[in-house]
């Protein structure tokens, strides 16, 4: 159970260009957050919103690079979870030198550092109740080997939160690393760069990758350019791959992120082909989804361990409590009270979801400390409930609700 030849490449890599780029000294005014990994979020996916905040809780994050997601977790468990630790590993030096030196700035200290491969792991000596495993597996020579092994490091009924490639969204990369592989076949990542740099300003306007608009953001960056195009080992999944990958590892998916852009409705209108959509099982429908789109470049996933799909995702009860992420409660409550709809563009395309005359009322009233069934009290509505499911489905689809029971403050 060896991948020491792939994980020497793997690491040469991002010893010479750790990603993404990150600047310590921004820790002082910032925290990078994001999905997966959120404890907000890992609690409604995972744990049914049913974490005990009060009790221990261990996460690995697996292929840690320069620290987003260790950053983040550790800073949510220092602030709500007394009892929370982050083990972070990875191979590369570098990268977790600037890991190292943000968890610093931060002043944490429930983060340890290993170097390490996550197919030959140090003895962590308990198993975890969650693991972050993010851009990582695609880059292993045997991503099912990798994902066996982190499943064997986790306890039944913890869950993890990994991002793989997704196949479609990544139109043009691989037709592109092959004429780079012809064209500079040397090792030295700067040069490399720059015949790259080159060859895309060269490369007629029918080039595949050229017109991918979901991928030229990131040409600007040496370090965003090279794990994209310059990466030694790089493969890219379905959605019918990745719940292969999953349950050859014994998991579950239980969501993919966000779920709108799973979601055949998003992409369809006419009412007899919605209805036919509606008859999939669900990860058929997510299938469905990513071949309209077209657009999705990577699979944002939380697994589960020992824990069916319907028993790890939050549902709505009247004592679950609503929680708003990454919004204002009082700039939505406004928004929506002079036009009841939540209009965005998810990848390119327009979605708009209409809600009740009274979505701005209940939005009002959600603090993260009131109950759904507090909040169908406060507000007096004959169609509450009714009113608060719409609701919820456009903000949830949107990630930008999610719930949790009150036992995990």
């Amino acid at each position: 159970m060896t991948d020491s030849g792939g994980s020497a490449t793997v690491r040469a890599h991002y010893e010479a260009m750790p990603y993404p780029t990150r600047d310590p000294a921004d820790e002082r005014h910032r925290l990078v957050t994001g999905s997966p990994s959120h404890l907000d979020e890992l609690n409604h996916y995972v744990f049914a919103g049913r974490l005990d905040m009060g009790q221990p809780f261990r996460a690995l994050v697996a292929g840690g690079g320069t620290g987003d997601a260790a950053i983040m977790l550790a800073q949510h468990l220092a602030d709500r979870v007394p009892g929370g630790h982050v083990d972070y590993l990875d191979l590369s030096t570098a990268s977790q030198a600037v890991a190292r030196a943000r968890a610093e700035v931060r002043g944490l200290s429930n983060i340890a550092f290993h170097q390490g491969s996550i197919t030959e792991p140090p003895d962590f000596g308990a198993p975890f109740d969650y693991i972050d495993c993010c851009g990582v597996l695609h880059h292993l020579p045997d991503p099912d080997l990798g994902l066996r092994c982190l499943a064997d490091l986790l306890r039944p009924g913890g869950g993890m939160g990994i991002m793989v490639y997704g196949a479609l969204g990544r139109t043009g990369v691989y037709p592109a690393q092959e004429a780079l592989r012809a064209l500079a076949p040397e090792p030295d990542m700067r040069r490399r760069l720059k015949v790259l740099r080159q060859m895309l300003h060269d490369a007629p306007e029918t080039n595949w990758l050229k017109r991918n608009p979901f991928l030229s953001s990131l040409a600007d960056d040496d370090a965003a350019l090279a794990d994209l195009l310059l990466h030694p080992i790089d493969r890219a999944y379905t959605v019918p791959e990745v719940a292969a990958l999953a349950a050859q590892a014994g998991l579950t998916v239980s969501a993919l992120m966000a779920p709108a852009r799973y979601d055949p409705a998003t992409y369809l209108d006419d009412k007899d082909l919605l209805k036919r959509a509606r008859k999939l099982p669900w990860l058929e429908a997510c299938a469905l989804a990513e071949n309209l789109s077209g657009a999705i470049k990577a699979h944002i996933v939380y697994l589960t361990k020992g824990t069916p799909r319907e028993n790890a995702v939050a549902a709505i009860a009247d004592e679950a409590v609503p929680l708003l992420l990454r919004t204002d409660a009082k700039a939505l409550a406004t928004s929506l009270a002079q036009r009841p709809e939540i209009k965005t563009t998810l990848d390119g395309v327009p979605v708009t979801y209409p809600v009740d005359a009274d979505a701005a009322r209940i939005v009002g009233l959600i603090d993260g400390i009131v109950s759904i069934g507090a909040l169908r009290d406060a507000c007096g509505l004959k169609n509450f409930d009714r009113q608060f499911r719409t609701l919820y489905r456009a903000l949830n689809n949107l990630n930008l609700m999610l719930l949790r029971h009150p036992a995990a403050p």
